[in-house]
């Protein structure tokens, strides 16, 4: 049985870098592929990292809490009596051969008026789970004030409730008034970015750089899906399913996708690279950043099921608990910001995909019909696109499937 080395995943081409938040199988245990080893902290969210070997977990090379650069061995699986290869963790020490070619340098201690770093902070980043930090932001609570009590110092959620139930101090009661506050002048200082936000700027760097882009905008009638959406919930009469617009987008696309299936593709050097599901990513917004993780396997569901999914995949976002394969198997996305008013925009490609759909707010608009002025809900539709897998008429052509669908809407519920 050949050794398998376990190596810390790429959960997406943002992400350079990530952490073991537990070890969900120990030293000895017996492991089949498809088992879940453990789950991996991102910028982004705590995700389940997969086995790709069956045999016995041998050696755990890199501990819970521990920052590793993605592709560092983490852990080794084999066969009982296999022999393993030599394979240091990270941060150990040299061998003595190499110590002594290593010239000494003398120890520089920090200033006595630098603060020390605090407790659950590694290289200037504070280690803190993705539901504490939202937590902290929720509650106002600074993450580099409290100590860690999860592995390695990581900032968990019970450590941010703890600080929110604190006591606060006691105010005299003979205090004197405050002074009436003064508008202070607006203050000239940089604001660090978070990891998330710069895993966001990588990737957009990522896309306008590589993927020749261009746009193709329609105007969409929704008044008949509109009045179909309002039906379906009211028969569904159940307040966990609710039909969203964003819900008849996805499955609109994925109807246009099956008929089209370039659009679910990547360019891939010298070929179009097609994928065997048609896993639409979702933008999402959260407070400390944009995800856009997919929901799954999109062909052939009916609305209903999408509608439950991507209702799923939204709560699971906001509290940072995605597969690898929902953060990083996106085939194609939709970008929505209609719920903000929005009437227009055009959305950036997620790389590698093929294109992104951007749909804006629906909107009551004097259009001509037969001659006449009627009053129609219209939406704005841009469709984004790699220059690089179509052309514009292709583009035009697979637009124009989804206005299809969306204006005659019975097609997206039979």
């Amino acid at each position: 049985m050949a050794v398998t080395e376990v190596v810390m995943p790429s959960m997406g081409s943002d992400m350079f870098e990530g952490s073991i938040a537990q070890w969900l199988k120990s030293e000895g245990d017996e492991v089949q592929r498809g088992d879940i080893l453990a789950e991996v902290e991102t910028d982004k969210a705590v995700v389940e990292m997969e086995a790709y070997g069956t045999g016995v977990l041998r050696k755990i090379i890199v501990g819970e809490g521990v920052i590793v650069p993605v592709g560092q061995i983490i852990a080794l699986i084999a066969g009982p009596d296999e022999e393993l290869p030599a394979i240091s963790p990270p941060g150990a020490p040299a061998p003595a051969a190499e110590q002594a070619a290593i010239p000494t340098q003398p120890v520089q201690t920090a200033p006595p008026s630098e603060a020390p770093a605090p407790a659950g902070a590694v290289g200037g980043r504070i280690k803190a789970s993705p539901v504490a930090r939202k937590l902290a932001e929720e509650k106002g609570i600074d993450l580099a004030a409290l100590s860690g009590t999860g592995p390695g110092g990581r900032i968990v959620k019970a450590d941010v409730e703890a600080a929110a139930a604190a006591p606060a101090a006691v105010v005299p009661a003979a205090s004197p008034p405050a002074p009436a506050p003064v508008a202070a002048p607006l203050a000239a200082a940089d604001i660090p970015l978070t990891s998330m936000r710069q895993a966001i700027a990588r990737t957009v760097v990522r896309s306008k750089t590589e993927a020749p882009d261009f746009y193709v905008t329609v105007a969409i009638d929704m008044t008949e899906a509109m009045q179909l959406r309002q039906r379906i919930n009211e028969a569904i009469n159940d307040a966990g399913v609710r039909i969203s617009v964003n819900d008849m987008v996805i499955k609109a696309t994925a109807l246009a996708i099956e008929k089209y299936p370039k659009w679910n593709t990547s360019f891939d050097g010298d070929k179009l690279k097609g994928h065997g599901d048609i896993n639409i990513g979702v933008a999402i917004a959260l407070e400390r950043g944009l995800m856009v993780p997919a929901v799954l396997g999109c062909q052939g569901k009916p609305l209903k099921q999408l509608a439950i999914e991507a209702h799923d995949l939204g709560e699971r976002a906001r509290a940072g608990r995605l597969s690898q394969e929902e953060l990083t198997g996106g085939t194609f996305s939709i970008s929505n910001l209609g719920m903000f008013g929005v009437e227009e925009f055009a959305a950036i490609i997620m790389p590698p995909q093929s294109g992104i759909l951007a749909v804006g707010a629906v909107t009551k608009t004097p259009v001509v019909r037969d001659g006449e002025i009627v009053i129609r809900e219209i939406m704005k539709a841009t469709l984004t696109v790699d220059h690089r897998v179509s052309d514009g008429a292709e583009a035009a052509v697979f637009i124009g499937e989804v206005r299809r669908a969306l204006e005659s809407p019975l097609g997206l519920v039979l």
